[in-house]
């Protein structure tokens, strides 16, 4: 059978559909759990990644810091395409359930052990390393994890309810998220910001024991799929599945239309809806991160029973309509529905930026990317970076004005101008009091509480808070909570999580129905971590950069929707409609 074939006669030929059994009902709730804890687990590094860094980074002298962040950032999401290709071979070659009960195994344990690590105040340079190890295996484990969830679930499924119950396993990652962010939250919230710090963030790690052993026994009671069991019965698996799935071009081409027609579509328009937007709140919109990470949690309440309806509504008009009009509708509302988040959430900003524009005039070559994903690069050899990386921490929109070679950059709020401090003047611990005293002049500096001494602690004097020239014209330091329109931004959230649900509902029944079942383990795995782990996973860092580059917090979306839109194109020209196939092939 031809991969890229629609054909009505093989729906009309397939089996009559049965009633969902117990099994069913037990192979979807342990498939689905199982992956819930394994999203669960990878989310908690990015909710705490700051105290992480500070326990286990901060003795490091700059330059191993920067390495070792990079290192533990990357493991998370570049990793997770090895994990893919590892785990399905061994799922093609050895079976589904066997593989991914070890993927479980290894996420569960690796996630426990990092809250039973040492500190790099207890143990150095090796805390880091250990740290680093720990998350390669969680990327490896998720890698592995997806692919064999959706393959399993989709070969047990009856032939009409494939989107369905294969929409099953598209909640988990929204519920993952939501569970982590709702624990980190609780835990947080009765031991108060101190002892979460200090020993509190190990709490929400410890916790995937119990999630692990829970996850397990539900995975050890599951058989092998059927699919699979007819393929080794007939001996037709595949030997070699990886040089089958990607060294054989009739199969490889439909990688590349899976990749290029849905996945990096549907990825961009996930992370944007769901982790970019929480990012949007907090750091451009100066939402304090409760009640960022409530609303959020809200809206991914609210929208999570749409994974299940596009699902099912996949197998009634197929997949593709769905997908691709959701990546449509993200390419051609983003923009308006960010600018009516910025209205809702923070009001006396939207106001600012209209009244008092503001100005950065500088040599446009001295001005890198502010590409900077661990978020360690501390910007500082120019007076662009200076002034770029000031209000790219302060989130603001600003217009851009070319300056001759050799000028030294300047910002101008309202009626004022502030030049920058030049890097090639000025070195050492005087350039650090001339960036400090100069975000201070921009910025301002918040009020400081006094507090006694504690331990080898020194007393902290109390300080007033001074007014930068952002404030002075009107620029908020952060959402008046009394403004917050929340009603309207938990609806621009749900409307963001709708478009989520839309990509992502259908997409592991389409991917499953896509390849054949000898090489679909590894076939679907590869593009899919590659498209949410690579586009998907960096796209934060990469809007941030673009933010900082061309001076507008909108302008980051860009991205989300180039990919989008590229996605339409492509995949209504090439992506075949597969919901009428069967997949016993």
């Amino acid at each position: 059978m031809s991969l890229l074939h629609e054909s009505g006669e093989e729906f009309a030929a397939l089996p009559k559909h049965h009633v969902p059994t117990h099994d069913e009902k037990l192979i979807i709730a342990a498939s689905s759990l199982g992956t819930v804890f394994e999203w669960y687990d990878f989310y908690l590094y990015g909710l705490v990644a700051a105290i992480i860094a500070a326990n286990f980074l901060t003795g490091l002298n700059p330059t191993t810091s920067f390495i070792m962040a990079l290192l533990v950032f990357a493991a998370g999401f570049i990793v997770r395409p090895f994990g893919a290709l590892v785990f399905g071979k061994i799922g093609d070659t050895f079976g589904r359930r066997y593989t991914f009960i070890i993927t479980l195994v290894v996420m569960g344990l690796s996630t426990f052990l990092v809250g039973c690590l040492p500190t790099y105040k207890t143990a150095g340079v090796a805390a880091p390393i250990m740290l680093v190890v720990l998350r390669m295996f969680q990327g490896l484990a998720l890698g592995g994890e997806y692919g064999g969830a959706a393959t399993y679930v989709a070969e047990h499924a009856p032939n009409n309810k494939r989107g369905f119950y294969t929409a099953w396993i598209q909640i988990t990652a929204t519920a993952g998220l939501a569970m982590a962010l709702l624990i980190v939250i609780a835990t947080r919230s009765s031991l108060g910001e101190d002892a979460f710090k200090e020993w509190g963030w190990r709490i929400p790690y410890l916790l995937s024991g119990p999630f692990l052993a829970f996850g397990l026994w539900l995975r050890l009671k599951l058989h092998e799929s059927p699919v699979f069991q007819k393929m080794k019965a007939e001996g037709t698996n595949s030997k070699a599945p990886l040089t089958e799935a990607f060294g054989e071009w009739k199969n490889l081409k439909i990688v590349f239309v899976a990749f290029f027609g849905a996945i990096m579509g549907q990825a961009v328009i996930w992370y944007t809806g769901q982790l970019y937007a929480m990012f949007f709140l907090e750091k451009m919109l100066k939402v304090d991160g409760l009640t960022a990470n409530t609303l959020t949690i809200i809206a991914l309440l609210l929208g999570t029973p749409f994974f299940l309806f596009f699902g099912a509504l996949s197998d009634k008009v197929g997949r593709k309509p769905i997908i691709l009009a959701g990546c449509a509708l993200g390419a051609l509302t983003m923009f308006p529905a960010f600018h009516a988040l910025s209205e809702a959430a923070n009001p006396a900003l939207a106001q600012a930026q209209a009244s008092a524009p503001i100005t950065v005039t500088a040599y446009p070559g001295e001005c890198s990317s502010q590409f900077d994903p661990v978020g360690a690069n501390k910007f500082d050899t120019t007076s662009c970076d200076i002034v770029k990386n000031v209000m790219a921490k302060a989130g603001i929109n600003y217009t851009n004005v070319e300056a001759p070679q050799g000028t030294v950059a300047t910002i101008t709020i309202g009626a004022t101008t502030i030049t920058a401090p030049d890097p090639k003047v000025v070195t050492g611990d005087d350039k650090k009091k001339a960036i400090a005293a100069f975000s201070g002049a921009v910025l301002g500096k918040p009020a400081v509480k006094a507090e006694p001494a504690k331990g080898d602690k020194p007393a902290v004097e109390a300080k007033e808070a001074v007014p930068g020239e952002l404030s002075k014209v009107g620029y908020p330091l952060k959402a008046d909570p009394a403004q917050i329109n929340k009603p309207k931004v938990v609806g621009i959230l749900f409307y963001l999580v709708l478009l989520v649900t839309m990509v992502y509902g259908p997409i592991a029944a389409m991917l499953v129905e896509l390849f054949p079942s000898r090489i679909r383990y590894s076939s679907m795995s590869l593009p899919y971590h590659i498209g949410n782990g690579w586009l998907g996973g960096l796209l934060p860092a990469i809007g941030f950069a673009i933010v900082a580059a061309k001076g507008d917090i909108y302008s980051g979306f860009v991205y989300p929707v180039a990919v989008a839109a590229a996605t339409v194109v492509i995949g209504l020209f090439f992506l075949p409609e597969t919901f009428r196939r069967t997949i016993d092939d």
